[in-house]
């Protein structure tokens, strides 16, 4: 009896719960790492930033521009050398940024350390989904990333809460603490249970002219160029979003101790836009479904707008202000999965390489886009709705003009 030499891994698969709770985990280490940082800001603006306040918001985007850069190479890095080496390196780059995050003493080495973390976390974010298309196919993996999907659409509904709570007893400096427990639990329970899925003969080498390459290709491509575009404006007015709401709940309406509830709630609402995307989509198609709902957001954002230039009671416009932002997350939920699924559709044949590479450039315009507007927060809402409704607007016309160009086509 003789037994075969190999190098491809066994791919025993952990049990199918277990796989969704860990994917559903590397997931929420993005959603973690903004969200619980929220109620932080006000802290941090006072004790780093004292003489502008609004900086403090750069903890948010300076994390999101380190995750757009690191999504254009962690896809490739795990074709070339395993799924499991790349997520553990993500995780001690992560865990060695939050030491320095913990530890720093002024606001710009923060900042540093942040875009650092999202460097990090970009693997568990990209990787995961690697993972997933590893092990399952067709609508099995449909079945497995809506599951993993729907775990993670909680964890924005409590990161607040649970930063509240660790600033509570640690002060915070603390929640970088907890982002170190987090990520050390998550890779360690990778790293034990899951059995490296990519075998060495099927990986691929990493190679710089494959990368210009897909880029050439990604912008050759009219339809792919401007869907890019409009999925970084909708990803602008989710990240602008996130970035002043803290600020308005707690200046400009005085709320911020019932901020993580509020928050908790707007999550929880909102997610349930990828249940209406699924149940509209296959009827409506993609474009059509991205332009309604960003005609719907212009409207929105226009009419709260003026609202909040009529003078009308402080109690009804902090009502308004929750519908609106509501229609904000509830905007990106139904946007998103088009706008990405539109850009990859005509990339079939380098599909791995075109999702880093358009992860990348639409997370990174966003966070540029999201910085200036947040920025000119006054202690009203106004800045963030007017903000919102340009990019919005924006969105709309692109779509138009991908509409006029597949009738062009057709």
């Amino acid at each position: 009896m003789t037994v075969e030499a190999t190098n491809a891994p066994v791919k025993s698969r952990m049990p199918k719960v277990e796989f969704i709770a860990l994917i559903a985990m590397m997931m929420a280490t993005v959603a973690f790492s903004i969200d619980s940082m929220l109620p932080a800001l006000t802290d941090i603006g006072r004790e780093l930033s004292p003489d502008d306040l609004n900086r403090a918001q750069l903890i948010l985007t300076s994390f999101v521009i380190g995750m757009g850069l690191g999504t254009f190479f962690t896809g490739p890095l795990s074709d070339a050398f395993g799924r499991k080496p790349v997520i553990l390196v993500g995780a001690v780059i992560y865990i060695a940024a939050c030491v320095l995050a913990w530890a720093a003493p002024t606001l710009e080495l923060v900042l540093a350390a942040r875009v650092v973390m999202g460097l990090g976390v970009a693997a568990p974010r990209i990787v995961g989904i690697a993972l997933v298309r590893d092990l399952y196919a067709g609508r099995e993996m449909a079945r497995i990333m809506s599951f993993a999907m729907m775990i993670f659409t909680l964890v924005p509904a409590v990161a607040p809460l649970l930063g509240t709570a660790v600033i509570a007893i640690a002060g915070w400096r603390g929640i970088f603490v907890s982002f170190i427990q987090f990520s050390t639990l998550v890779t360690a329970w990778l790293w034990i249970r899951l059995d490296e899925p990519l075998a060495v003969a099927d990986r691929r080498p990493l190679k710089i002219t494959k990368m210009k390459s897909a880029i050439a290709q990604i912008f050759r491509h009219p339809t792919v160029r401007i869907t890019i575009a409009v999925q970084a404006l909708s990803l602008g007015m989710l990240f602008t979003s996130i970035s002043m709401i803290q600020q308005v709940f707690d200046i400009s309406f005085g709320r911020a101790e019932s901020f993580p509830l509020w928050f908790a709630g707007i999550a929880l609402v909102s997610g349930t836009a990828s249940l209406l995307n699924a149940a509209l989509v296959m009827r409506l198609g993609m474009r059509r479904l991205v332009s309604w709902t960003l005609g719907v957001q212009i409207i929105m954002s226009g009419v709260v707008s003026l609202l909040y230039l009529s003078g009308l009671p402080i109690e009804v416009l902090f009502y308004v202000f929750i519908v609106w932002q509501v229609s904000v997350f509830f905007q990106a939920g139904m946007t998103l999965g088009n706008l990405n699924a539109m850009a990859m559709e005509p990339m079939g044949h380098i599909a791995g390489m075109a999702a880093s590479i358009i992860g990348g450039i639409s997370t990174v315009l966003a966070a540029a886009m999201a910085i200036p507007v947040g920025l000119m927060f006054d202690g009203t809402p106004l800045p963030l709705t007017i903000g919102v409704c340009i990019e919005a607007i924006l969105a709309f016309a692109l779509m138009m003009l991908i509409k006029r160009i597949e009738a062009r086509v057709s």
